[in-house]
């Protein structure tokens, strides 16, 4: 059966219980998340063999979050230990007009003071089909950008499939170069590439026209020009996907994706989200769905589809994982959104 290999940071995820602030609370739900750490648990929850490789420290924390990817199929045998603390991230849920917010506790993380040469990227990637990482992991550090651009290298060395989702995050880039400086030797050795409606712009500044997520719907066709702009930059790049949300309120959203593969633009259907319990760990759902499309399906089409039902699934689950069924989501695919109970 086919192999994954995803890196990057997991943390340990604070969120206020329900749609309080997080002034407001005097507790804290405690879980844990990040980009490449929810795509690995999305493909295991699928019956694909993952492989997540991280650096933790080694102390209980640690311990307890490897218990958890351990909970949830995910195989940790190439983590490395090492650092001081794991990073922490707090979250507070928004509601009709006021958004979610997140607050980073991430500084000198376990993963921040990793180094160039701490993992044997030739030995964690032997037999692997695939290997996933994040434009998140080289804005940590320099070492964390250096770690990932072994790995790219290696994996290309090695004939393996490379995909990237690229998403920015402004608050992170804080180590002495910008996404601009770092990221186009890094996307550079990519198949397959991830995007959403801005970050493209923000990484490249390469985007669509007349594109407003605020009126609520996101027109498809006007990223083919994105797709193609990428794959011209990018030549490695077979598939260049978008995801498209539009935001009518924190609480209701409109969701869909495309993808291009430089000859035929694939547009999914467009979910109406009216009733979102989680956002978080969306576009990672997207991700572990697409990839389990590409590698499952024959057609771009249906990859496509089922990384948007898994994703739209995703806003229904409390936490930054994806813990929804194939049968689930292929059930969605086919129509039905009934959400009746399953007797």
């Amino acid at each position: 059966m086919k192999k994954v290999i995803t890196f990057g940071e997991i943390m340990l995820r604070l969120a206020a219980p329900g749609y309080l602030r997080l002034k407001q609370s005097s507790q804290l739900t405690s879980t844990f998340g990040g980009g490449e750490a929810n795509v690995a648990v999305s493909l295991a929850n699928y019956g694909i063999p993952v492989n997540f490789v991280t650096r933790l420290p080694q102390n209980d924390i640690g311990q307890w979050c490897e218990g958890e990817l351990k909970k949830h199929g995910v195989n940790t045998s190439d983590i490395i230990w090492g650092g001081e603390r794991l990073g922490i991230y707090f979250l507070e849920t928004g509601a009709v007009s006021r958004g979610s917010k997140v607050v980073y506790d991430r500084a000198h993380s376990a993963i921040s003071t990793i180094e160039k040469g701490m993992i044997d990227w030739a030995k964690v990637l032997e037999g692997a089909d695939w290997f996933h990482w994040t434009g998140i992991t080289p804005a940590i550090s320099k070492g964390a950008a250096d770690a990932c651009l072994e790995a790219i290298q290696m994996a290309n060395k090695m004939g393996i499939t490379v995909s990237t989702d690229l998403n920015y995050r402004k608050k992170l880039w804080k180590w002495g170069k910008t996404p601009q400086e770092v990221m186009p030797e890094l996307v550079a050795g990519c198949d397959v590439i991830l995007g959403n409606e801005e970050d493209a712009e923000k990484v490249f500044g390469i985007h669509p026209e007349g594109v407003d997520v605020t009126q609520g719907h996101v027109s498809g066709e006007a990223y083919k020009s994105v797709g193609q702009q990428l794959m011209t930059k990018f030549p490695r790049a077979q598939k260049v996907i978008i995801t498209l949300r539009g935001s009518k309120s924190a609480n209701h959203n409109t969701w869909s994706g495309v993808l291009w593969d430089g000859q035929k633009l694939y547009q999914a259907p467009t979910y109406q989200i009216t009733h979102i319990v989680d956002r978080v760990g969306g576009g990672d759902s997207f991700m572990g769905g697409l990839i389990y499309g590409l590698m499952t399906y024959d057609s771009n089409q249906e990859a496509l589809n089922f990384a948007v039902a898994a994703s739209c699934l995703k806003h229904t689950i409390f936490g930054d994982f994806n813990l929804v069924t194939v049968e689930e989501v292929e059930k969605l695919m086919s129509g039905d959104a009934s959400g009746r109970v399953a007797r």
